[in-house]
């Protein structure tokens, strides 16, 4: 009013509340407050008060890779139709693209890089003791080796493990190849071959002192055709012996025509009918260098090898200065962040493998020059990288699977990862349990045939040598999904997978796994079951992810039969607490009286709260909602304002003023 009198409020609210605060009623009873400002509810049957549940799905279409992965009918779903891309993501999120769709986070025992089917892998059978093969408290050096020979039309391996050397046969039988003794004789540090004969060097007593010799023996011989003592007679020919050289340690190899052999710090090289040492090639100016490991790619030769801490490949080019080519001198191709140990080096498909005290890497090489750039870490191990094998696409270190099962990781060279250079798709490959921190120290296929052969050691133990079945599967494996969460942290209620496969021959169960790695027991596949699709009852309630395992287990009568496993889906639903839309029409005049007739107002007092309305609306922030007449208090987005310019519906209201529609959503 123009003239106040003693039954209204003052003009202005001292302390009134900012655009987020809270209203508190004093003289006056208001019903409602949009952040801090109060309002009288008039609801009508025309415009009453409402509440809603506010939509909280969006309307989508498919236009994911794979029919069906969007949610067109409410659910959210994953699916997986294959695992060829390899192991070694936590998490599945859309923006990670095609390569993780196709990827996992572990497995064991099972054949991954066939599109769309999962298989168990080969067992294998344990045929001979190993003895002692690692080298130094730092595992720096392993004196086991394993490699694919073919004698008299038999297919096997040539295995060298410190004093003696065998032959053992696809069917696992063991000949005695070297037979030297410990305590009397000194033992084997390298050996090599060309696909006829064996070489291989050791230290010979002369006169008190220790002295490189090396010897050659066809690998159709064996303990009976020939002594391996040095002064004895047979197929067994001491090439030559070295005057002043001591092994301490030696790598060597048969590649591009010749032998290149390395002992302590110096490298040499060598035709297969020498019958001295020649003078070195290079000699590694630190003393406290030595060679692991020696390969060649087309344009160079390489050895690789350590002084301490400090790791380094050297590359050797040919140079044709006479009829046969020869090394030139060293240089350094490589070097590697202290600590990181090379072992092995291997070539195949145009690129080097390094296998070092920390994983694997894969190097690209230079076509002109044999210049090395390799990559990250492809794979890292609990135990060293000490052998290579190569077939097809394929290639398999000896490193181990876990802290303590023997066996061998397999990385496909044809599945490069998008967007990382010389990183490669890899999976755990055959595997044998240990009981005792092992080492899988060597690896070859045996002969001309497609089955692998390793060998292991271990610090206190004897190891052994496993050949790959030719048809009995591993009795169980499993692949365990990557972590799902649908590219978002809400949680979500996990409520039904189902996979698919060929489960006639054997089983499959299948598990889920929660943050914390608890595993729950979901279903089991087999024929009698057939592959239905199964309520995830645990674990119970909304998850921020969930990871899936699929255990496969091969035939109960048949060992040569398993289960085939082709893929999944997993449905859940969105588990975020519900908003509400809430709208409700209010009176805003300049004088308006409550329901016990105290009247409060002042002119041009609506079109005030109008604007502050408004301005609050503009800021897009939360603001706090309070009902009287419920006691209800929440915190609100205010989604529309309407204002229509009414007559004062009694003599209790007056001035300027109509009614206002509020409608706010509920965040918290």
């Amino acid at each position: 009013m123009a003239t106040p009198d003693i039954t209204e409020n003052i003009p202005l609210n001292v302390g009134n509340p900012g655009t987020s605060g809270f209203w508190s009623n004093n003289a006056e009873d208001y019903d409602v407050a949009v952040g801090g400002l109060p309002f009288f509810l008039a609801p009508t049957d025309q415009q009453p008060y409402q509440r809603e549940t506010a939509p909280y799905r969006k309307d989508q279409f498919d236009n994911g890779t794979e029919p069906g992965e969007q949610s067109l009918t409410g659910w959210w779903i994953r699916s997986q139709s294959s695992f060829h891309v390899g192991s070694g993501i936590k998490f599945y999120d859309p923006s990670a693209g095609e390569t993780t769709k196709y990827r996992f986070t572990d497995s064991q025992g099972v054949d991954v890089f066939t599109k769309g089917e999962v298989k168990l892998l080969k067992d294998v059978d344990s045929t001979h003791a190993t003895n002692g093969a690692i080298v130094g408290t730092d595992h720096q050096h392993t004196n086991q080796h394993v490699r694919s020979i073919q004698w008299s039309s038999i297919n096997g391996v040539l295995l060298h493990d410190e004093f003696d050397v065998e032959k053992i046969s696809t069917a696992g039988t063991v000949t005695k190849f070297i037979d030297y003794t410990s305590g009397t004789d000194r033992k084997v540090f390298a050996i090599c071959d060309d696909g006829v004969n064996a070489y291989w060097i050791t230290n010979k007593t002369v006169g008190g002192n220790q002295r490189l010799t090396m010897f050659k023996k066809p690998l159709t011989g064996d303990s009976t055709t020939g002594s391996s003592n040095p002064s004895a007679t047979g197929d067994v020919t001491q090439m030559f012996q070295s005057g002043d050289t001591e092994i301490l340690y030696a790598a060597m190899e048969f590649i591009k025509d010749r032998i290149i052999l390395c002992v302590n710090n110096k490298v040499f090289e060598l035709a297969t009918t020498a019958t001295a040492l020649p003078s070195a090639v290079y000699t590694n100016p630190n003393t406290n260098y030595h060679y692991t490991s020696v390969a060649a790619s087309g344009p160079a030769i390489y050895t690789a090898g350590h002084s301490g801490i400090y790791s380094t490949i050297q590359k050797y080019t040919l140079t044709t200065a006479g009829a046969v080519p020869t090394l030139t001198q060293a240089v350094v191709a490589a070097e590697f962040p202290p600590g990181e140990i090379v072992e092995k080096l291997y070539y195949y498909l145009g690129y080097m493998m390094i296998g070092t005290s920390k994983g694997m890497r894969v190097s690209a090489i230079n076509d002109q020059d044999g210049s090395l750039s390799y990559g990250p870490l492809i794979l890292e191990t609990s135990q060293p990288v000490y052998d290579f094998a190569a077939r097809d696409r394929f290639i398999w270190c000896a490193s181990g699977i876990g802290t303590l099962d023997a066996g061998l990781i397999r990385i496909d060279l044809s599945q490069n990862i998008e967007n990382e250079p010389l990183r490669f798709a890899y999976a755990n490959d055959l595997q044998v349990t240990q009981t005792a921190t092992h080492y899988t120290t060597a690896v070859t296929f045996i002969g001309t045939t497609n089955r692998l052969a390793f060998c292991t050691a271990y610090e206190t133990t004897t190891g052994a040598i496993y050949l790959e079945s030719a048809t009995v599967l591993r009795p169980t494996g499993y692949v365990t999904t990557g972590a799902i969460r649908y590219g978002t942290l809400e949680p979500k209620n996990f409520k039904l997978i189902r996979a698919r496969g060929d489960f006639t021959n054997g089983a499959m169960d299948i598990f889920a796994l929660d943050s914390s790695n608890n595993v729950y027991t979901i279903i089991t596949y087999n024929a009698a079951v057939g592959t239905p699709e199964a309520a995830t009852t645990n674990p119970e309630g909304p998850q921020e992810y969930l990871s899936y395992k699929f255990t496969l287990s091969r035939s109960a009568t048949t060992t040569s039969q398993g289960p085939v496993f082709k893929g999944y889906q997993a449905k859940a639903l969105p588990a975020t607490a519900r908003q509400r839309v809430i709208q409700f029409p209010v009176w805003c005049f300049d004088v308006e009286t409550d329901r016990y007739n105290v009247k409060t107002g002042y002119e041009g007092r609506a079109w005030e709260r109008i604007q502050l309305l408004e301005d609050i609306e503009k800021l897009g922030d939360i603001v706090n909602v309070q009902d009287f007449t419920t006691g209800e208090r929440v915190q609100a987005l205010i989604e529309k304002v309407n204002f229509s310019r009414k007559t004062p519906p009694s003599g209790q209201f007056d001035g300027f003023g109509g009614l206002l529609l509020i409608t706010v959503r509920t965040v918290l």
